[in-house]
């Protein structure tokens, strides 16, 4: 980009190849969609509850997404490997944890903490879907390839 010109306002927090697969990520939950918030992409269960959004260098010079998360996943992550986890800003007091995408990022990692976020917040009738997927993904894994 050139300098002097702003940057779009829901642009990739980092890599467009990491934006791009944390969005197909979040976009693969039932029922959700995607719309800027605060200036960054974010997705929401139905269209109302948001359970995750992009960080590009929001406060920091840092890219990341921040998530829902279950009580005590913030302290432990954090806790466990602070080069990749942090507690963002507004929403780590509700227990919402920040991951980095200028590391080195386990995207199985990721994608077990966006559906752990999408169940935090979605209705209860939309998480009986996702247990179903959830069942159906395990099922599928633990068959032998042939």
């Amino acid at each position: 980009m050139a300098e002097g010109r702003p940057r779009p306002a829901a642009g990739p927090p980092g890599p467009a190849a990491d934006f791009d697969r944390l969005r197909a990520l979040c976009l693969a939950l039932p029922h959700c969609t995607e719309r800027p918030s605060h200036g960054e992409a974010a997705w929401f269960v139905a269209g109302r509850a948001m359970f995750a959004t992009t960080a590009d260098r929001h406060h920091d010079d840092r890219t990341a997404f921040w998530a829902a998360a279950p009580a005590g996943v913030q302290d432990h992550l954090v806790a466990a490997d602070p080069a990749r986890f942090f507690r963002p800003p507004y929403v780590g007091g509700r227990g919402w944890i920040g991951v980095y995408l200028d590391v080195p990022v386990d995207w199985q990692q990721v994608e077990d903490l966006l559906l752990d976020a999408w169940l935090l917040v979605a209705p209860a009738r939309l998480r009986a879907e996702a247990a179903d997927l959830r069942r159906a993904v395990g099922d599928t894994a633990e068959r032998p390839s042939e």
